[in-house]
């Protein structure tokens, strides 16, 4: 266990390492001047310009650019948006909670839709299968920005259930009420996608010898699907699940700039249109580290349930 858990917080640091070299270069090399952001447009003279680029250290060979930056991320220490004139930990910070009572949200619609939906599938063969591959299927084949206008059209619109874009919440349970609409938008593809995986791995269990025995011998159909076949079938989906969590995260960018939520994903993309480098870099090296941390709380999980597998993901023998 010990030599395991090293081996992968090494392997974080050195997916992190990589990440951030991509994203430093990536945000660097793309076309335009952050400069003329600042600028908001107006004329300046080329003294003002200097001190610009000296304050924001832009005229620094991209090594020591780099280098500046790294030791100072080590050190808890993000730089300052260049948009929002604020230190890039504290926006962040201030705009987390929206991004995670979304994604809180819409995992839980993923995990009910999708297990309930998959586990009904695999039971009912015939009609309801058919309805719900067909289902998933849509679901999983539509892209989130047109659920997003699609739901808004019908339950904002339309029948005015909910309310559209935009909008400020007043306390836990209007903010839930609000987050409905992004919540189902941001689930309905990764739920589709749980649905069959689900479904996949209980029809395996379903065809497995001991399943057959146990019916032979007369034991209840609602016991051997809930000791022999739903619990061997949770490891595969907890698996795929906790790969679809972290997705939620980086989703969430499409999302909230069509509901227009104060989160985390809506601020990545004001920041790429303004390139604000501290802000992208700062997101996308947190993202692809959540999305690391989550895959390795799965690996861990995923025996614990499923006792057939290891923790280098062999099935034991």
């Amino acid at each position: 266990m010990t030599r395991y858990l090293v081996g992968r917080f090494l392997g974080l640091v050195t997916v992190l390492f990589v990440t951030s070299l991509v994203v430093f270069g990536t945000v660097h090399l793309a076309p335009g001047d952050p400069v003329s952001f600042l600028l908001h447009g107006r004329p300046a003279t080329p003294e003002t310009t200097a001190a610009l680029r000296a304050q924001y250290h832009l005229d620094d060979p991209l090594p020591a650019q780099y280098a500046k930056w790294l030791g100072a991320v080590l050190q808890g220490d993000f730089g300052r948006s260049a948009q929002f004139h604020q230190d890039v930990g504290s926006l962040i910070a201030s705009r987390l909670p929206g991004t995670a009572l979304l994604v809180g949200y819409a995992a839980l619609l993923v995990a009910v839709l999708g297990v309930a939906g998959g586990v009904l599938a695999a039971l009912r063969p015939g009609a309801l299968d058919r309805v719900v591959l067909l289902g998933t299927g849509v679901a999983t084949a539509t892209p989130s920005f047109v659920s997003a206008m699609a739901l808004v059209s019908l339950f904002s619109v339309q029948l005015g259930w909910f309310p559209g874009p935009g909008g400020t919440p007043e306390g836990f349970t209007d903010r839930l009420y609000h987050l409905t609409l992004p919540a189902f938008a941001l689930a309905l593809t990764f739920a589709g996608l749980l649905a069959r995986v689900t479904r996949s791995a209980m029809l395996d269990e379903l065809r497995r010898e001991h399943v057959e025995v146990a019916r032979a011998r007369g034991v209840a159909r609602r016991a051997v699907v809930r000791r022999h076949v739903l619990r061997n079938a949770l490891g595969p989906v907890v698996t795929v699940g906790g790969t679809m969590l972290a997705g939620l995260l980086i989703s969430t960018s499409i999302v909230e700039t069509a509901f227009d939520v104060s989160g985390i994903g809506s601020l990545l993309v004001q920041s790429v249109t303004a390139k604000d480098f501290a802000v992208v870099q700062a997101i996308t090296l947190l993202s692809v580290a959540a999305f690391v941390v989550v895959n390795l709380a799965v690996d861990l999980v995923a025996p614990l349930i499923d006792p057939r597998l290891s923790l280098h993901g062999e099935g034991s023998s």
